[in-house]
């Protein structure tokens, strides 16, 4: 998967179609990524004894990662990811629209 946690991204379809979000958490085998403020839902949480009076939270859920591109701060736009190998022989991610290295994200 090119998209990676802490990784700023431009959602291209559906209800939230334009929302430029940071990748709170990355699912490779489901295909899914949680983008902040994105695909919100609201769900019922029961009473405990901690909470004796119950609520309703609202929180992210998961969305396709084909739904979103990678967006980049200093071009404001957004552009496709490919791979490169350095001369030392690391991997690394390039912009394709200016065939820039792309910094890593934000590592939790």
């Amino acid at each position: 998967m090119k998209i990676k946690t802490g990784d700023k991204v431009k959602v291209i379809t559906g209800r939230y179609k334009g929302t430029i979000g940071e990748v709170k958490a990355v699912s490779p085998a489901k295909g899914k990524i949680i983008v902040e403020g994105v695909n919100m839902i609201k769900k019922s949480v029961k009473p405990t004894q901690a909470n004796p009076e119950g609520q309703i939270v609202e929180h992210e859920a998961p969305i396709d990662v084909s739904n979103v591109m990678y967006y980049d701060e200093k071009a404001k736009e957004t552009c496709r990811i490919g791979y490169k190998v350095n001369e030392d022989g690391t991997k690394v991610r390039v912009n394709k629209k200016t065939g820039k290295e792309i910094k890593e994200g934000k590592k939790k």
